[in-house]
């Protein structure tokens, strides 16, 4: 069963080691945990429905309340309290574009608004809803989640918009195909969410981010149906992919999606290995990026973030093991991580993995339990949002900022990013607890993701005020530093303030402008990528 007021399957649980526990209050001090609303207190307070029955509405108080959140830290505090102040009137369940169109155009008749649903995971506000004097229809994509067509000749899959990450690779692996898009979030999210988030997954050095990958589809509109043709390349005008691609939900509701796929690769390995200091491990894997060595995924965790993900998942003597064989071999208090994914035929394996290597070592890598250690990762990288019940048990919030910036522009941000965030509640005499790493890479630069850990206050409403001081540091931070307001997570309602600063005033009224041509009645989604 979904939690109700959290992340994940309510059987999926994860324990912290004692070391962990130790760790974090000694980063931050002893923390006093808020006590946490039932389920039953919360649908009481669903009130009765502005919307007439309909026979694609669900009014029920409990579907409401399990589709009024997703997963950003205001989300979190809403859904633990039980203070939701805002529900959707409805919540409905389409099982084909039609009734989108359907639920589209009942919603220009009712004059209500329309929020799209997909895994219910965004960090960002993208299914919030907001007060309003309109009655508010949530469109759940959920039963449309089934494998159309697969076209093997030319490698494209034919997708319901509503497929999660499972759904959609085990439909895939039963043909011998893979996508190979895994966010954080595979376990939950869908392919319609990353398409209209811009997401990017775990191994998109090997199969790129979203937009690779995103070959056409279909969105229904307010003012009708648009089909997009899957072609390999155009150069006829502006790409309509583009258009419907970080759209989210402003212009309409994408309901099928054609993406390219592969065969399944014939191996597919991970590593880690450890280099001396963050100088060392940044020149290392941006020469291997450069170099276009054909690695599925490449990760950095800096010295902070090492110490912590070891303690957090490692008991002290298997820590104390590691940390004195790595010293002995030359990577000491200093060291940082480097994960990395092979993926391929064994030959190419083989051939990518040397070669990689000998970069890594020219810059100091030490090789170490590599191949066990990169097992680990693999199987726990889908569990990190899990880390947030641990914690909130404890008393203890968590939460995380992330940007893609030039290499140019890298070490200086993450320095002023983290320092910034350490320091950002000094002024209540509290510590912040922040570490980064780099996930994904490029050419020209990377992706860099801050985690920050802080003790909750005394309410749930200091709380809120501890985590909007941090986010407008950190966002403020990533501005100045001419990085994105969001490399993998969209913008939501939490970065729209921040849009501007990428893309200018004129940049801005053109996104305006688009917006408005397939939504003149401002009802899909308002205040989402764009503050209204």
């Amino acid at each position: 069963m979904r939690r109700w007021n959290g992340w994940g399957d309510e059987s999926n649980m994860m324990d912290l080691p004692q070391s962990g526990k130790d760790m974090i209050r000694a980063f931050v001090g002893e923390g006093t945990p808020l006590p946490d609303a039932d389920l039953a207190s919360v649908i009481a307070k669903v009130p009765t429905s502005r919307l007439a029955e309909h026979v694609l509405l669900d009014l029920s108080p409990e579907v409401r309340v399990r589709h009024a959140r997703g997963q950003s830290f205001p989300d979190w505090l809403a859904m633990r309290s039980g203070q939701f102040d805002v529900f959707p009137d409805a919540v409905a369940f389409p099982e084909t574009s039609e009734q989108v169109q359907e639920l589209i155009q009942l919603a220009k008749e009712r004059d209500a608004i329309v929020i799209p649903y997909g895994g219910g995971t965004s960090v960002a506000g993208h299914i919030t809803p907001q007060q309003s004097d309109k009655p508010i229809i949530t469109v759940a994509l959920t039963r449309m989640n089934k494998l159309l067509d697969l076209d093997t000749e030319s490698q494209i899959a034919t997708f319901g918009a509503g497929a999660n990450g499972p759904e959609l690779e085990a439909q895939l692996l039963a043909k011998g195909y893979v996508l190979g898009h895994f966010p954080q979030s595979w376990e939950l999210s869908t392919v319609g969410g990353w398409v209209v988030t811009r997401s990017s997954g775990q191994q998109s050095l090997r199969y790129g981010r979203i937009e690779q990958m995103f070959a056409g589809g279909r969105m229904e509109t307010p003012v009708g149906t648009m089909e997009i043709p899957t072609i390999p390349a155009s150069s006829a005008g502006p790409d309509l992919r583009e258009m419907v691609m970080g759209s989210e939900g402003r212009m309409g509701i994408v309901t099928e999606v054609k993406i390219r796929v592969t065969p399944l690769p014939e191996v597919q390995t991970f590593h880690a290995v450890f280099l001396p200091n963050w100088e060392q491990a940044c020149k290392a894997v941006q020469e291997v990026v450069q170099t276009k060595i054909p690695l599925s995924m490449l990760r950095v965790s800096n010295q902070l973030e090492t110490y912590t993900g070891m303690r957090i998942s490692v008991d002290e003597k298997q820590i104390g093991m590691l940390d004195k064989t790595l010293a002995v071999l030359g990577a000491g208090e200093k060291k940082n991580m480097v994960t990395f994914g092979l993926t391929g035929t064994k030959a190419q394996v083989k051939a990518n993995k040397r070669q990689a290597m000998k970069i890594l070592k020219s810059y100091g890598a030490v090789k170490f339990l590599d191949k066990m250690l990169g097992n680990k990762w693999e199987h726990g990288r889908f569990r990190f949002p899990y880390l947030r019940h641990p914690l909130w048990d404890m008393g203890y919030s968590v939460d995380t900022f992330e940007t893609a910036v030039d290499w140019s522009k890298l070490k200086d941000y993450v320095a002023d990013a983290e320092t910034s965030v350490r320091a950002a509640l000094a002024d209540e005499g509290e510590k912040v607890h922040a570490f980064t790493h780099l996930s994904h890479l490029y050419p020209q630069g990377s992706s860099a993701y801050t985690t920050y850990f802080f003790r909750t206050a005394g309410t749930y409403e200091e709380t809120l005020q501890r985590w909007k001081k941090i986010k407008k540091i950190a966002c403020d931070v990533v501005v100045k530093h001419g990085g994105t307001i969001s490399h993998q997570h969209g913008v939501g309602r939490d970065h729209a303030p921040y849009m501007p600063a990428e893309k200018g005033a004129l940049g801005m009224s053109a996104i305006r402008n688009m917006v408005e041509h397939f939504d003149p009645d401002k009802r899909m989604n308002p205040g989402v990528l764009l503050e209204d």
